[in-house]
């Protein structure tokens, strides 16, 4: 055996040595044999001048990098609608049955408390690690990652494959690292995986022996019949999975596990905040699909959230963009889940008075979600407690406060600096109009020089405005004028939600734009047309109607547009379905829903996720759900995937 295969031999053995004991905890050689070994593959490569690509020499992290890339994922990165009693599940429960027809088989899986992670493979290589970010674009941390041990750095699998997982740090592992001499102790796992993943130092994150449990195939060029697939698929392609992966066809049954499941959770190694539930069966996960944040197919229990109590200390008052005052709680500072919470939010002064909430008196507080702190209760009151009071003058501006609702308004909330930033910095974000490089700062100081007072002004911005702003060189203002130049092309859905209309969010502006397909007709639409469409109520619709009542922001939309912001609109295709919306309910008997969706956009049809007035034509297949119903209400044409076929051939 020459020295090229005798290298190879090495790194084979050593990558099934690893394998055995930090993906499948079953070490099968002892550390010394381990040592020897990978001391002599390291000899080996520095008399050759070269590694391997999956050389468990690569995993060391020597190269500090200079920051972090942002990188779009193959496959959207969704999160997961959440409930938090076993009601609240019952009743999701029940609209799965609903839709199905019957209780489909669903998996039990621990919620892991960590880092989303995703790891994209290429030619059977591991080509890039990132973070979850917004879902569609993430931070690219392959450095970070290739020191995680259990992370496999070459697959069986030659297709392209993104494989979802969660970066967690044990807590033996977490205790052994504070016990450390020289370190500054780590509060929590949680904290500790993100620090050590969004290092730019990969050596800070191999300090940490991370591990990464894999639970989704994200993308992959093929189908899967189910969940339960994915997970062999990982098993077999040697990703490190979950334990705890339990099958139930029986509500009741998968509701009871539970119990044992947070009676376990003070003695795993780990942290986990609840248990995933999901719809095994893949084609079933197609037909019921997503809401803008959610998969319909899958919802978190979480577990109630740790408690704490302390001291109200104050209570302030925050303008926010729609210029509503919104009560902030100041807390004697307490460590609740390992993080130091010294502020909580509280909904409204309605609120404040129910819970009969007091300055100088003790609170119950917790971290809903595990992530956002909120009062309570009163634990008890003191003989210093006194009352919260109702602020009669904005806190900002000082104009009068009028009440609507339950809510204190400024009164002038257009020219209130805070609502004005607020708004500024809305329409800036990612998922509207994604202009990168305008913070919060930048644009308070903007406006307070009185270059910033409209959205049309940002179009408008020269490089000078930005002289004499700490931090600011050539170069990065160069980069915000590119962003901004380059935003000018965006898409009905990003403009709708960046103009900030009140109760309007991103899954509202894309049903929007997805109705009425121009910015014309979303003006034009009246309240029944709005009512219309799926989950749009009263508050939304009436929100929407009163928006473009306003002369001032049909004006602010018509500079937008005068200075250069342009809607792309969609390509128009002719063919047997031209000037159709469509929409897809149930499982077709041949078709998958990517399939079917593909044929009808071909031939000029436009598909919709929601029934509503202006759908002309409904394919139903098996088990088709409320969809249909609703379909059948308002007398929508009805046809099968046969049907379909006729249409797109030709035949009458």
């Amino acid at each position: 055996m020459n020295k090229t295969e005798r290298m190879t031999e090495l790194v084979n053995l050593l990558n099934e040595y690893a394998y055995q004991y930090y993906t499948l905890d079953n070490p099968t050689v002892a550390d010394a044999e381990y040592d020897r070994l990978y001391d002599e593959l390291v000899a080996l490569e520095s008399e050759l001048g070269y590694s391997l690509d999956n050389s468990p020499t690569k995993r060391v992290g020597d190269a500090v990098l200079k920051g972090f890339k942002s990188v779009r994922h193959l496959g959207r990165l969704y999160s997961l609608d959440k409930c938090q009693t076993k009601d609240a599940l019952s009743a999701w429960l029940d609209k799965l049955v609903k839709a199905c027809g019957y209780m489909p088989k669903c998996s039990l899986e621990y919620k892991f408390d960590g880092l989303t992670i995703n790891l994209l493979y290429r030619d059977g290589k591991l080509e890039r690690a990132s973070t979850r970010g917004n879902g569609v674009e993430g931070e690219e941390v392959t450095e970070q990652v290739k020191t995680i041990k259990c992370v496999p750095l070459s697959i069986d699998y030659k297709g392209v494959v993104e494989v979802q997982g969660e970066g967690i740090m044990r807590l033996s592992a977490l205790a052994e690292y504070n016990a450390k001499e020289g370190v500054t102790p780590l509060k929590n796992a949680r904290n500790a995986v993100a620090g050590a993943i969004r290092n730019l130092d990969p050596k800070v994150t191999a300090s940490r022996r991370l591990e990464v449990i894999c639970y989704n195939v994200n993308y992959i060029e093929e189908d899967f019949a189910s969940g339960s697939d994915m997970i062999e698929f990982l098993k077999k392609n040697k990703f490190k999975v979950s334990d705890k992966f339990d099958l139930f066809d029986d509500k009741q049954r998968l509701i009871d596990s539970l119990d044992g499941i947070q009676q376990k959770r003070d003695s795993l190694d780990f942290l986990i905040d609840g248990a995933v539930i999901k719809v095994d069966d893949t084609s079933i996960r197609e037909d019921m699909g997503y809401t803008e944040k959610f998969p319909k197919w899958a919802v978190a229990f979480k577990f109630p959230a740790q408690e704490a109590t302390t001291t109200l200390l104050d209570v302030i008052w925050q303008v926010s963009r729609t210029g509503k005052l919104n009560p902030l709680a100041v807390l004697e500072p307490v460590d609740l889940a390992g993080v130091t919470v010294s502020r909580a939010t509280l909904s409204n002064i309605s609120e404040i008075r129910r819970k009969d909430i007091k300055i100088g008196s003790r609170v119950f507080i917790r971290r809903s979600n595990d992530v956002i702190p909120e009062i309570l209760g009163i634990a008890e009151h003191t003989p210093q407690s006194v009352d919260v009071t109702k602020p009669t003058t904005c806190p900002a501006c000082g104009a009068p406060v009028i009440e609507e609702g339950v809510f204190l308004k400024c009164s002038n909330a257009k020219n209130c600096a805070p609502a004005i930033v607020s708004a500024m910095s809305h329409f800036a974000s990612r998922d509207a109009m994604d202009i990168d490089g305008l913070s919060d700062k930048t644009f308070e100081t903007l406006y307070n020089e009185g270059k910033l007072n409209h959205f049309v002004d940002i179009y408008n911005l020269k490089a000078e405005d930005f002289e004499g702003i700490e931090g600011f060189g050539d170069k990065k203002i160069s980069n915000i004028l590119n962003a901004i130049e380059k935003s000018k092309d965006t898409t009905l859905d990003r403009f709708i939600y960046a103009l900030g209309i009140a109760n309007i969010g991103k899954k509202a502006a894309k049903q929007l734009a997805d109705e009425f397909n121009t910015l014309d007709a979303v003006m034009r639409a009246t309240y029944f047309e709005l009512k219309s469409i799926d989950d749009f109520g009263d508050i939304m619709t009436n929100c929407l109607i009163e928006y473009w009542a306003n002369e001032k922001h049909i004006q602010e939309v018509e500079s937008l547009l005068a200075n250069g912001v342009k809607i792309a609109q969609k390509q128009v295709v002719e063919g047997a379905l031209s000037g159709k919306k469509v929409v897809l309910t149930g499982s077709l008997p041949t078709l998958k829903r990517s399939q079917a969706k593909q044929l009808i956009e071909q031939n000029g049809g436009e598909v919709a996720e929601s029934i509503s007035k202006s759908v002309n034509l409904v394919i139903a297949g098996e088990d088709a759900g409320s969809k249909l119903s609703k379909a059948q209400k308002l007398g929508i044409e009805i046809i099968d995937e046969d049907r379909l076929m006729s249409i797109v051939n030709g035949e009458k």
